[in-house]
């Protein structure tokens, strides 16, 4: 797979946007971090349902209270996984996000199974599955801002630190794996993605490893290089089946990209296919070993 360089710049110069949209978010505060998962939230989702229309005829007939209510349904779950540190006011967001969820399940049982003539199983699975597949690992997301990590050896380290470990392991491995198998990458990983290569995607894995770790046990000081290792080994891995499942379901729907948001990279999908799978993945490494 010979390197084209005008693809290469376009992707670099989006890249480079893209990050600092997402570092503003990340870092500036946890209301700027709901605010941008929030977005990707329904980025995702509108072309999660885009995607399942084009491949399941009956989902186009779905109506749009039915579309956004299940939307609602997975922000609210978003929310309910808010830390107490979001308050308005007296009001905390989680509290409004578990009233929410509650009403927006009522509507949608509702909807689906009083107000219709008969339960349509496959669609009410198509959108139920979008929330495991979307709002499940966004609201996961949201419990990492909270979480006080304990990464170096009794000095606690802020939450927001987990979200960026995870995501430059996802942004270091797609990159790489791009790089390593644009220039020796000749075996083909899956039919499902002809791009991307044996080759590619073992290089991308290891440059991912060695430079997350390296880069957060001398910049960041954290001395849980096990932790890191873990970390960054499933982003790699589990990131790479995320990116297949949504290339899957980009040819079932015979689409190129899911949305046109970012020139060189697609939609939101896209863009956060691997980080989509791999989320829960890690959310579960890390209860289990902090």
């Amino acid at each position: 797979m010979a390197l084209n360089l005008q693809v290469f710049k376009t992707r670099a110069l989006t890249a480079v946007i893209f990050v600092a949209v997402m570092l503003a978010g990340l870092l500036y505060d946890q209301w700027s971090f709901l605010i941008l998962f929030s977005v990707i939230h329904f980025g995702c989702w509108i072309e999660y349902q885009r995607i399942i229309a084009l491949i399941e005829p009956e989902y186009k007939k779905t109506t749009p209270f039915h579309r956004n209510v299940i939307m609602l349904l997975g922000w609210c779950f978003v929310l309910l996984n808010t830390s107490r540190t979001y308050q308005i006011g007296h009001i905390a967001v989680k509290g409004i996000g578990w009233y929410g969820l509650q009403l927006c399940t009522i509507l949608f049982c509702l909807n689906e199974v009083v107000l219709k003539k008969q339960l349509n199983l496959k669609v009410v699975g198509c959108s139920l599955a979008g929330l495991v597949y979307i709002s499940l690992s966004w609201g996961l997301m949201m419990q990492l801002w909270g979480i006080s990590a304990n990464l170096n050896d009794g000095i606690t380290t802020p939450g927001y630190l987990l979200p960026i470990i995870l995501i430059a392991s996802i942004w270091i491995n797609d990159t790489m794996a791009y790089i390593v198998g644009s220039f020796i990458g000749k075996t083909p990983l899956s039919s499902i993605s002809p791009k991307k290569t044996v080759e590619g995607t073992a290089g991308g894995a290891v440059l991912a490893v060695v430079a997350v770790t390296l880069g957060c046990k001398y910049l960041f000081h954290i001395d849980n290089v096990k932790l890191l290792l873990i970390i960054s080994a499933t982003a790699a891995i589990v990131g790479t089946l995320g990116d297949l499942l949504e290339s899957k379901l980009k040819r079932m729907a015979g689409i190129k990209d899911s949305g046109q948001i970012m020139p060189g990279h697609g939609g939101f999908l896209d863009r956060f296919d691997s980080l989509l799978l791999a989320m829960p993945f890690v959310w579960l490494l890390i209860e289990v070993l902090l």
